[in-house]
């Protein structure tokens, strides 16, 4: 199959980004408002863009209109602050959570029940339970017409690393970091490690079998098939009913 992204419209193009670009690290951004309203929000369109300094990237869409901008954006523009916290599994339930599209009067620290605590080198508060977390300040934003979607860049200031992740010459210990990352709609636990070649057995059972369902749904299901979904990486129904 073929497919011209420009036969198709936004939802659509955004539905085969995010079923094919996986899995997605998550930036758990944690912002402030230029009134010091606190703000959280889980960004999938998130990655590396320099080693020195340290820049990283996220992608920030509208809200589930398609025309407002997110809080999250607003407030990055406004004081130039901003901190990825990355999450852990154990936290995949408050990380989702913390997609609902709140009223932008609410703490969103209070709405789901996370701890802050204060950075080194920006007011802008971090995840304490977070296991790393990236002080930046805005470098640049990159409007994406023709939507009001917007790419920004962070130099990172500081990095806050739970100290039994931290190994010797520098390492993070990617085993015990109990990392989640994003398929389409979904999340996926960071179980497993190998390094190539892998023996002929092992690829035959991972080549033929679907992957695992850890929340006892069935194998075809997709949030994206549900009314709660929105092509905007948000939630507009809160997620904890």
């Amino acid at each position: 199959m073929i497919i011209d992204p420009a036969d198709l419209d936004v939802a659509s193009n955004y539905k085969l980004l995010i079923g094919s670009v996986l899995p997605r690290p998550i930036a758990w951004v944690s912002t402030s408002s230029a009134s010091g309203v606190g703000n959280i929000a889980p960004i999938s369109f998130f990655t590396v863009v320099g080693r020195q300094p340290p820049t990283l990237s996220i992608t920030l869409l509208p809200r589930s209109d398609g025309v407002t901008l997110k809080d999250t954006f607003v407030n990055i523009r406004d004081t130039r602050e901003f901190v990825i916290n990355i999450a852990s599994v154990a936290q995949a339930g408050v990380l989702n959570d913390s997609a609902y599209e709140f009223h932008w009067e609410a703490d969103e620290f209070d709405e789901v029940g996370i701890e802050r605590a204060p950075c080194e080198t920006i007011s802008v508060p971090r995840i304490a339970e977070a296991p790393i977390s990236f002080e930046c300040v805005l470098d640049r934003i990159i409007p994406m017409p023709p939507l009001p979607d917007h790419v920004v860049w962070g130099r990172v200031q500081k990095i806050h690393v739970r100290d039994d992740l931290y190994l010797p010459r520098g390492r993070i210990d990617t085993g015990a970091l109990g990392a989640v990352g994003r398929l389409a709609a979904e999340y996926t636990a960071v179980n497993n490690i190998f390094t190539t070649p892998l023996p002929d057995e092992v690829l035959t059972t991972l080549t033929t079998q679907r992957a695992q369902r850890l929340d006892g749904k069935e194998s075809s299901f997709s949030p994206v098939d549900s009314q709660n979904w929105t092509p905007s990486g948000s939630t507009a129904k809160d997620p904890r009913g």
